[in-house]
């Protein structure tokens, strides 16, 4: 996949293409279907498969305090859209002045014009265009003008829920990754560096590994069954995100302990990928730390029991078999 990070980059000879415009973040079943069948028309025509994203988020140029955590971040973003068969990527630079395009020049200067597009597939919600006021009506009637047909898919629903980046975002912010997950067709993980921590789990606990300052999405506060790679090498876990009240002077961390661990030459450049896979209970405040410990005993046997019955529960096609709802 090609990717062009601005209008300018876009070669002349791009099209003729299919072309999905959207911010995709979390590239979710929904945003799949839609690619799938941009990548199938564009063979059967002979044309590019083309998507054209923004960078950043339209909301975090517009309305700041409204605009969301990313469920992906723009290099995991392109990474999946990359694994779609996509021929090229557009990645538009985000800007007041560019929110001043109308949907009429958006069509004319960049659908027609620039990916020489001949169908444009949105969903059905889809808006567009100075202040969103263009829909996906309003486009098939550019398109007529400008010579592309449009396609509009209703918006798809999974077990009775809407699959949209709006609705990922409230189950994981609810801490229902096992349902989050569904939506998103592949377990929900977050990638990031390690941070030294402050010594508890080692002295106290168990294994741990902190993962450095992360700015986007996380699950709610509480303890999950996970699988945390480090570099190169996968390990069961629990995973606490919150503040570890317990230990008092709370400070927000994600604090992997690991149930098979093994040293490793773990440094500060080191990846580390988290995947959320179950929610266990909720993060609280113990009596003491003993109690605490005992807490992690039962959450340690309860993950354990998990990956008894579910041996690739990292699986991105795997289908969900657990709950995963906080009780």
């Amino acid at each position: 996949m090609r990717i062009f990070r601005t209008l300018q980059e876009v070669p002349a000879d791009l099209g003729p293409s299919i072309v999905t415009v959207g911010n995709f973040d979390g590239v979710h079943c929904g945003h799949r279907q839609v690619l799938q069948e941009v990548v199938r028309r564009a063979g059967e025509s002979h044309a590019r498969a083309v998507a054209v994203t923004f960078q950043p988020h339209p909301l975090q140029i517009l309305r700041p305090q409204a605009a969301p955590r990313l469920i992906t971040p723009p290099g995991r973003k392109e990474a999946l859209l990359a694994q779609t068969g996509l021929d090229a990527l557009v990645v538009i630079p985000f800007s007041l002045e560019f929110s001043r395009t109308t949907p009429a020049e958006f069509a004319r200067n960049i659908l027609a014009g620039k990916l020489r597009a001949i169908e444009v597939h949105e969903g059905e919600n889809f808006h567009f265009g100075h202040k969103a006021r263009g829909t996906t009506a309003q486009l098939s009637e550019l398109g007529g003008e400008f010579g592309f047909s449009v396609k509009s898919y209703p918006v798809m629903m999974l077990r009775g829920c809407p699959v949209s980046s709006s609705e990922v975002r409230r189950l994981l912010s609810a801490g229902q990754v096992s349902r989050a997950r569904h939506l998103l067709g592949r377990v929900f993980n977050i990638v990031a560096g390690v941070e030294r921590g402050r010594g508890y789990g080692h002295k106290y606990t168990v294994p741990t590994i902190n993962l450095a300052q992360y700015d986007e999405l996380v699950p709610a506060h509480g303890v999950y069954v996970t699988r945390t790679r480090i570099g190169e090498e996968t390990f069961n876990s629990v995973t606490n995100v919150g503040t570890r009240p317990t230990f008092g002077e709370a400070s927000f961390a994600i604090e992997s302990h690991l149930l098979d661990f093994h040293p490793l030459d773990i440094t500060p450049q080191t990846e580390v990928e988290t995947s959320f896979l179950y929610w266990l209970r909720r993060e609280i405040k113990f009596p003491s730390v003993e109690a605490l410990k005992q807490q992690i005993g039962k959450d340690v046997k309860r993950a354990q029991r998990y990956f008894r019955l579910s041996p690739k529960p990292e699986s991105t096609t795997e289908t969900q078999r657990h709950g995963g709802r906080p009780r």
